[in-house]
C-alpha cells in the first residue's frame, strides 16, 4: 500500500510545475491590485464570483494541459495548424496589445511598493525593466522562477490578515454562495469589476503558457493524472489566496470607508491587522515580488505565444540574430510597459491596471472557443477530447463573459 502511494506521490511531484506555476503566476500586480479594489469598494458582494471562476479555471486550464500532452503542440501552433495563419496573426496582434497593457500593469505595481520605501519611479522603474531584461536574456531564467515562486508564498499573509481582520464570516461565506440582489447587474461599474476578476483569474496569456510549459516538461499520455492533479491543486491555492484578499480589504477597507483604492499604499492598509505598522513592508514586498516576476514572465511568454504562432524562432537558448522577432519583441514589451508607466499619472495607475485585467475578461471568450474547437475535434484528441461536463462549464464560462461585457458596453452608451 505503502509503496504504491509513495510511486503516485513521486510521480506527482515530477509533473508539479506548469499548472501550479501557471495559476500563482495569476496573483501578480494586476490580480492583487484588482481583488483589492473589488474588497475596498464593494466589500463581500464580489465574493459570489469566486466559486463559479475556479470552477472555470480548473476546466480551463486542465484542458489546456490535455492539449498539450496529446498533441505536443502549444495552442498557438495549433491555432496555426487548424485555423489558419490569417486568423491567429489577427489573434497574435490582438494578445500583444492586451499583454502589453499587463505588463504595464506589472511595472505599475513596480512602481507603486518600492513607492511605499519613498522611490520615485522614475528611478525604479527604468532599474527594473533593466533588471528584467538582462534576468531572462542574459541570466539563468529557471534559477530565477523558483526564487520568484517561493518568495511568492508571502502572499499566503493575506489568509491570516483575512482572519485576523475579524471579517463577518456569516456576511463573507453567505455572499459567496449567494448571487448579489439584481439592482447591480445594470451597474456598468459593477460588472466592469467582476469582468476585471474575471480576467485576472483567467488570463488569456496564462493558456498559452500553461500548453507550452507542459509540452516543453515532456509529460506524456499515461502520466497525466499527476499533471491533472497539478492543476486543480494550482486553481485552488490561488483562488483561496484571491478570496481572503477581498475578504481582508472588505474587513479593512471597506468597512472604514476609505472605498476605491487610488495608490497602491492604500491597499497595504488590509495588512495592518496582521503586520500593524509594518503592514506596508509586508505588502510592499510581495507586490513588488509578484511584480518583478510577472514583468520578466509575461513578455516571455508574450514571445514564445507569438514566435510559435508565426513559425518563427524564439527560445532564449537561441541568440539576437537566430531569433530576431523573439527578441525584439520581448524587448519592446518591457520597454513599452515601463514607459507607459512613467507617462501615466500617478492618480491613472491604479485604474489602468484595473482596464487591462477587464481586456483579459474580453478577449478571454475567443481562446476559450478557439480551444474548444479544437479539444473536441476527434481526429486532433481521440478519446482524450472534451466530456460532455467539461463542455458545459466552458461554453457557459464563454457566453456569460460575453454577456457580461455586453451588460457593461451597453451601460456606458449615454442615456442608459
Amino acid at each position: 500500500m505503502w509503496k504504491r502511494w509513495r510511486i503516485r506521490i513521486l510521480l506527482f511531484l515530477a509533473v508539479l510545475g506548469p499548472g501550479f506555476i501557471t495559476a500563482n503566476v495569476d496573483n501578480d500586480s494586476g490580480g492583487i491590485l484588482t481583488y483589492s479594489q473589488a474588497g475596498a469598494q464593494y466589500g463581500y458582494s464580489l465574493l459570489w464570483t469566486m466559486i463559479p471562476i475556479t470552477l472555470a479555471l480548473i476546466v480551463v486550464q486542465e484542458m489546456c494541459a490535455r492539449m498539450g500532452v496529446v498533441t505536443g503542440k502549444g495552442l498557438s501552433d495549433l491555432i496555426r495548424e487548424e485555423f489558419g495563419l490569417r486568423l491567429t496573426f489577427v489573434l497574435m496582434l490582438v494578445l500583444v496589445f492586451v499583454n502589453y497593457t499587463n505588463v504595464v500593469t506589472e511595472f505599475i505595481g513596480i512602481a507603486g511598493s518600492l513607492h511605499l520605501f519613498h522611490v520615485d519611479k522614475f528611478f525604479s522603474v527604468p532599474i527594473c525593466a533593466i533588471l528584467v531584461w538582462f534576468m531572462v536574456v542574459k541570466g539563468n531564467y529557471k534559477s530565477t522562477e523558483k526564487i520568484f515562486l517561493v518568495a511568492s508564498v508571502v502572499y499566503i499573509a493575506y489568509i491570516f490578515a483575512g482572519v485576523l481582520s475579524q471579517p463577518s464570516w456569516h456576511d463573507a461565506l453567505l455572499a459567496t454562495v449567494k448571487l448579489p440582489d439584481k439592482s447591480v447587474w445594470g451597474q456598468k461599474a459593477y460588472m466592469y469589476m467582476a469582468i476585471g476578476i474575471v480576467g485576472t483569474t483567467i488570463a488569456p496569456w496564462m493558456q498559452f503558457y500553461l500548453q507550452s510549459s507542459v509540452v516543453e516538461k515532456g509529460i506524456r499520455v499515461k502520466d497525466y493524472s499527476a499533471s491533472r492533479l497539478d492543476v486543480i491543486v494550482g486553481s485552488m491555492f490561488t483562488d483561496i489566496v484571491a478570496w481572503f484578499i477581498v475578504v481582508a480589504c472588505a474587513a479593512t477597507l471597506f468597512v472604514h470607508g476609505m472605498g476605491a483604492i487610488t495608490v497602491a499604499a492604500d491597499a497595504a492598509e488590509a495588512m495592518r491587522p496582521l503586520a500593524g505598522d509594518y503592514a506596508f513592508i509586508l505588502f510592499a514586498f510581495g507586490l513588488f515580488n509578484a511584480s518583478l516576476f510577472a514583468a520578466s514572465i509575461l513578455p516571455l511568454s508574450t514571445s514564445y505565444t507569438v514566435c510559435e504562432g508565426l513559425g518563427l524562432e524564439s527560445g532564449v537558448d537561441k541568440n539576437f540574430k537566430e531569433a530576431p522577432t523573439f527578441y525584439w519583441l520581448y524587448t519592446l514589451l518591457i520597454a513599452g510597459g515601463a514607459l507607459t508607466v512613467l507617462v501615466l499619472p500617478d492618480a491613472q495607475l491604479i485604474n489602468f491596471a484595473i482596464l487591462s485585467q477587464v481586456l483579459n475578461g474580453v478577449l478571454l471568450p475567443v481562446v476559450i472557443i478557439l480551444m474548444l474547437l479544437l479539444i473536441n475535434r476527434q481526429d486532433l484528441m481521440g478519446k482524450h477530447k472534451n466530456s460532455f461536463l467539461w463542455n458545459v462549464v466552458a461554453w457557459s464560462t464563454s457566453l456569460i463573459v460575453i454577456g457580461m461585457t455586453g451588460v457593461m458596453l451597453w451601460g456606458m452608451i449615454p442615456g442608459h
